[in-house]
C-alpha cells in the first residue's frame, strides 16, 4: 500500500489529477488510514497507469471510461474495444490532417517574415484576422 505521493511518482501523474480522477469516478477511491490519508494498492497504479497512457495518446475521458469498462470485462469484447479505437483513429486522422495544414500555413507565413527586423509581422497580422 503507497500514499498518494508514492502513487504520483510511480505513475507519472500529479496529485490534483488523481484526486480529480477519484471524483469522476474513473480511478476507485482509496481506502484511508486513521489519520484520513488515502492509501492505493497494486490495482490503482495499474488503472492509473492505463488511465494515463490512453490520455496521452489523445483518448478522451468518455473514451478512457468504455475502456476501462470493457477492460473490466472478464471476457473483453474485442470488438467493442476495436470500435472504440476506429472512432478515436478517425479523430487522429482529422488531427493529422488539420496539423498538416497548420504546418503549410505557418511555413508560408515565417517564409513572410523577413529578418524579423521589420515593424509588420505578416504572422501577428494573419493571427489577428478574424476569420469570415
Amino acid at each position: 500500500m503507497i500514499l498518494i505521493g508514492a502513487l504520483a511518482t510511480q505513475t507519472r501523474c500529479n496529485i490534483e489529477t488523481i484526486r480529480f480522477y477519484e471524483k469522476i469516478g474513473v480511478l476507485p477511491k482509496p481506502a484511508r488510514t486513521e489519520g484520513g490519508h488515502r492509501i492505493y494498492g497494486p490495482t490503482h497504479v495499474e488503472r492509473l497507469s492505463f488511465i494515463r497512457r490512453a490520455r496521452e495518446l489523445g483518448f478522451t475521458l468518455d473514451e478512457v471510461r468504455a475502456l476501462l469498462r470493457l477492460a473490466d470485462e472478464h471476457d473483453r469484447p474485442c470488438g467493442e474495444v476495436k470500435s472504440v479505437a476506429e472512432a478515436h483513429l478517425a479523430d487522429v486522422r482529422i488531427k493529422i490532417t488539420d496539423l498538416r495544414a497548420m504546418q503549410k500555413a505557418l511555413t508560408t507565413l515565417v517564409t513572410q517574415c523577413d529578418t524579423g527586423n521589420g515593424t509588420e509581422c505578416p504572422l501577428i497580422q494573419t493571427l489577428s484576422r478574424q476569420r469570415p
